[in-house]
């Protein structure tokens, strides 16, 4: 047997193999001290404060490498609120409110519900987009991972089959991934700025439903990004114009004050259906196809 090399192969032990024979070290005063571990492998280390620029990179890295090795080429991102429940949830909110404010908020959360089976729906038409020849995937639903309208997207692509994906972001009161979300393509998040740009970096269109302070932080940055232009145009589709953001926000009036140019309000498109957004994408990229 030959025991020439490829010159391909590596000179140096691989980290795998390093840490497996770290592990095997025997116990010593030195060996078990916290100094003697692999860089790699101390938590503590990684924890400090002076660590934080690795741990950005590594958080920008860590979901960027899956991706590309998943092969999802674009994402097709939803935003939204994460607690507006489903339409049969919401009625059932309304029968238990007690207060005329418990009333009245469960009356707009049933009202805003409808927009679950829409983010649903788009999830699944978004879903069958076709693979390309060379197994690239476009239009991979994204979204950040919570319920409510997050859950309606995974869902919808759960629905078809199909794998989608949830960014999800670590709180003091914990949001579990929903069901839906492929397990591989699950992540989780520490810093708000990572996750906002990996909604971003494969985004070819976006819809935002009704939401709050979290909805409105990820809907007005993407604005600003475009605006500014530092992100190429791209579809920018709002659901619940009257029955939620006009009473919320008063866009025009940010005009007429001339903090934004008339023009930016051309940015958002206003759409009721799954049907009326996927079409508004159909006339940005070739090779689409309405429902």
């Amino acid at each position: 047997m030959s025991d020439k090399q490829n010159p391909r192969d590596p000179i140096f032990p691989s980290s795998k193999t390093d840490a497996a024979a770290a592990a095997t070290v025997p116990s010593s005063p030195q060996t078990e001290s916290e100094a003697y571990k692999l860089a790699f492998q101390d938590n503590a280390l990684m924890l400090r404060d002076e660590l934080r620029p690795v741990r950005l990179q590594l958080e920008l890295l860590k979901p960027e490498l899956l991706m590309q090795e998943a092969n999802i080429a674009s994402t097709f991102v939803m935003y939204g609120s994460a607690r507006v429940p489903e339409p049969e949830k919401a009625q059932e909110k309304l029968a238990e409110a007690k207060t005329d404010y418990e009333k009245k908020v469960a009356e707009r959360l049933v009202a805003k519900s409808r927009y679950y089976e829409e983010a649903r729906k788009l999830a699944r038409i978004a879903s069958t987009y076709p693979v390309d020849d060379d197994g690239a995937r476009h239009f991979v639903v994204t979204s950040g991972g919570g319920p409510s309208y997050m859950e309606a997207a995974n869902r919808g692509a759960h629905d078809e089959g199909k794998e989608s994906i949830g960014l999800n972001i670590t709180l003091p009161h914990e949001q579990l991934p929903n069901e839906y979300i492929t397990p591989d393509l699950s992540f989780q998040f520490h810093y708000f700025a990572l996750r906002k740009m990996h909604f971003l970096i494969r985004a070819r269109a976006v819809a935002v439903f009704p939401g709050g302070y979290g909805t409105f932080d990820e809907l007005f940055e993407l604005l600003t990004l475009v605006q500014t232009g530092k992100v190429h145009p791209l579809p920018i589709l709002v659901f619940g114009k009257e029955e939620f953001w006009d009473k919320v926000i008063d866009l025009e009036a940010l005009a007429l004050e001339g903090t934004i140019s008339p023009g930016d309000l051309d940015l958002i498109t206003w759409v009721e259906t799954a049907e009326e957004a996927w079409a508004e994408v159909c006339k940005c990229y070739e090779a689409c196809h309405h429902p």
